[in-house]
């Protein structure tokens, strides 16, 4: 699973009122990838007369999910969940609440509500009474580096120079290993001992999650040591489908509408406006 916290036991309730903005203004240079078919044709679902849709979230998954410092709910989720109410023309039906992690499949089980957007991935256990949307983010791999390292094609022969970490026993670690077989790379226990090898110049690159890494260059610790080095990696055999929205298993209609609203959006350019709204140093 993407987030596997518990959250906290408080439960936050809202509903959703007011009509946001859908149009994406984002510069032509930003790297994000399309997730859906740009020729397919999108037919605006027909929900009939739905009395609620309620989303369940969590409130300790930043940036996605989380409680501000003003108490309210809030995050990359929580705006796109006001984004689909407004697509689907459902704003005064639509609500959110957040549960503890534990109790999310069993509160939607239970009629408690009708979509999950957490960050939680299907596997064979959660399969079992959900379907998921398709992916409207994904997190690849990326190298950072420092000074004046720089990666050229071939790329696992440019890797063979450099000193390069990565956190043990992770996913990124597998990858690596399958992508560039013949490289040597140091293991570190954690993100922050990689990052903290990484600006001390110990090593030269650091190979891993680039969400995680986006939102470290861009905090003032990082004190603007390093960079995005080479390209992105989405790799989904190793780094899984990234996040979806979940829904009863009996209600394939309210996946198909969610979908629908996630391919407009994207069309919109309000993925591309989210994805600026929350990680300024882009991770694509």
């Amino acid at each position: 699973m993407l987030h596997h916290k518990k959250s906290l036991s408080a439960m936050f309730g809202f509903l959703c009122l007011v009509v946001f903005s859908t149009t994406g203004e984002a510069a032509d240079s930003v790297a994000l990838p399309h997730f859906f078919d740009a020729q397919e044709r999108l037919n605006h679902p027909d929900l009939g007369t739905l009395p609620r849709l309620r989303f369940l979230t969590t409130v300790d998954f930043p940036p996605f999910n989380f409680v501000d410092k003003t108490g309210r709910l809030s995050g990359y989720n929580i705006d796109l969940f006001r984004a689909i109410c407004t697509e689907l023309k459902l704003e005064q039906v639509c609500e959110v609440e957040a549960v503890p992690w534990d109790e999310l499949i069993p509160h939607i089980n239970n009629n408690g509500g009708e979509a999950i957007i957490a960050g939680m991935n299907e596997t064979p256990e959660t399969a079992k009474s959900l379907i998921f949307t398709q992916s409207y983010l994904r997190f690849p791999a990326r190298f950072i580096g420092s000074g004046n390292v720089s990666l050229t094609e071939p790329v696992g022969k440019s890797l063979k120079k450099y000193k390069i970490g990565i956190v043990e026993k992770s996913a990124h670690e597998a990858l690596f290993a399958a992508y560039f077989p013949g490289v040597k790379w140091q293991t570190f226990v954690n993100n922050e001992s990689l990052q903290a090898a990484l600006k001390a110049k110990s090593i030269d690159l650091a190979f891993g999650d680039g969400m995680a890494f986006s939102q470290w260059l861009n905090d003032p610790q990082s004190e603007n040591c390093c960079q995005f080095v080479g390209g992105a990696y989405i790799a989904p055999q190793f780094l899984q489908s990234g996040l979806r929205i979940a829904v009863q298993k009996n209600n394939p209609q309210l996946a198909e509408a969610l979908n629908y609203a996630l391919k407009s959006l994207e069309r919109k350019g309000k993925l591309t406006e989210l994805y600026l709204r929350y990680f300024p140093i882009g991770f694509y």
